[in-house]
């Protein structure tokens, strides 16, 4: 009996997939959005809108689209792994074509009833594809040059749309993403070691182009970057963002100085503070303490999802889960050190707490593969 029609024969039905569930991963997924409705509660000035009750709306619809994808089998999402891919790379296209614009990127397509983001779709759509492909792979075949050769041109098609928009945190995230779920899927480290090489000799190709005609980042990126190694050399115009951020960080002490006290953010002295910065409203507000509980609770998602992972005989579903909770700790890593000053100023979003429609309900879609991994698993 092949695997599949194991598990169609074995899969639960009815009440026993909800029994099956992974409840405390839905309870922490749940306590980290309350974090966020705190913070942008907060923000607002102590009220609900404009922010607070919306994102409230966003995270029972993933809650909901969560479940829906749970009770799928993973079979299924394996067999859509190419069709969700495909459709992705066609909306990076759309948004090159007919996206909407702001803050100077092009990054928004507007489907009719909201605004998608269709950059951090990929994030999950190519993890997708390529635990389908090492899924389909012969084990033995995982470290020859041509079969390395296909999962790097389906990261970098998606990337270079991305970089286009311009997003040069997310097409960061893709690549890394991508050579997560490589790696895992057993390539071997010399190819690593060799990209690892190429990108040392890239980025000084990067900084070698500034100010000529192939120039390879966008003006403001490459002040992104000055900013990083010095903020004080502006710091009423490109370095401020992260300047305020120091100031709040540092100002909230162990303790912080209480629920809706910051002075950073109430005074509005703290820029995308609900956004890419809520991190340092929080710390500001609830301490050293407040943010390493935040902490805490991400470290808990990833330690389910790599017990899920460790606990299925699929490679599908096993390679899928670790690549969701690799792009889930790329997040909040990148976003943590970028407000912190320890990476350069990005725009990626503090999962599952910063103001955002696309971000949330993508995170709540992957976490339902999550689910539905667990769910149908051999038992």
């Amino acid at each position: 009996m092949s695997y599949l029609e194991y598990t169609v024969k074995h899969t639960p039905s009815g009440l026993r997939k909800v029994l099956y569930l992974n409840w405390g991963l839905v309870l922490v997924l749940a306590a980290v959005a309350g974090v966020g409705f705190l913070m942008l509660y907060s923000v607002a000035g102590g009220s609900y809108s404009p922010w607070a009750a919306l994102q409230m709306k966003r995270f029972a619809l993933g809650l909901g689209l969560m479940f829906a994808v749970a009770m799928v089998p993973i079979w299924f999402w394996r067999n859509m792994a190419g069709v969700a891919y495909g459709a992705s790379v066609l909306l990076l296209v759309l948004v090159e074509l007919y996206g909407d614009a702001a803050g100077g990127a092009q990054r928004w397509v507007d489907l009719g009833v909201m605004r998608l983001q269709p950059s951090e779709l990929t994030k999950i759509t190519l993890v997708m594809m390529l635990a389908a492909y090492y899924d389909w792979l012969p084990v033995t075949k995982t470290s020859r040059p041509l079969w390395v050769l296909v999962p790097v041109l389906l990261v970098l098609l998606p990337t270079y749309l991305t970089l286009r928009q311009p997003d040069l945190g997310t097409a960061l995230l893709l690549v890394i993403g991508g050579a997560m779920v490589m790696f895992m899927a057993g390539v071997h480290w010399l190819y690593f070691a060799a990209v690892i090489g190429l990108g040392v000799g890239l980025v000084s190709t990067v900084f070698e182009s500034r100010g000529t005609p192939w120039q390879l980042l966008k003006d403001y990126q490459f002040r992104r970057i000055d900013t990083f190694l010095d903020p004080s050399s502006d710091p009423l115009g490109a370095g401020y963002h992260i300047t305020q951020s120091k100031i709040a960080l540092g100002s909230g002490g162990w303790t912080g100085r209480g629920f809706m006290q910051g002075t950073q953010s109430r005074l509005n002295f703290l820029p995308e503070k609900h956004t890419d910065f809520i991190f340092t409203t929080l710390a500001e507000e609830f301490g050293f303490v407040g943010g390493f509980s935040l902490l805490l609770l991400y470290a808990l998602i990833i330690v389910f999802c790599i017990v899920i992972a460790l606990q299925n005989r699929d490679r599908f579903s096993a390679l899928l889960v670790l690549g969701i909770a690799g792009a889930f700790f790329l997040y909040f890593a990148v976003n943590m050190s970028m407000v912190m000053g320890l990476a350069p100023v990005v725009g990626v979003p503090l999962p599952l707490v910063s103001f955002g429609g696309s971000a949330m309900l993508v995170l709540m879609v992957a976490f339902g593969l999550v689910q539905s991994a667990h769910i149908h698993r051999p038992r």
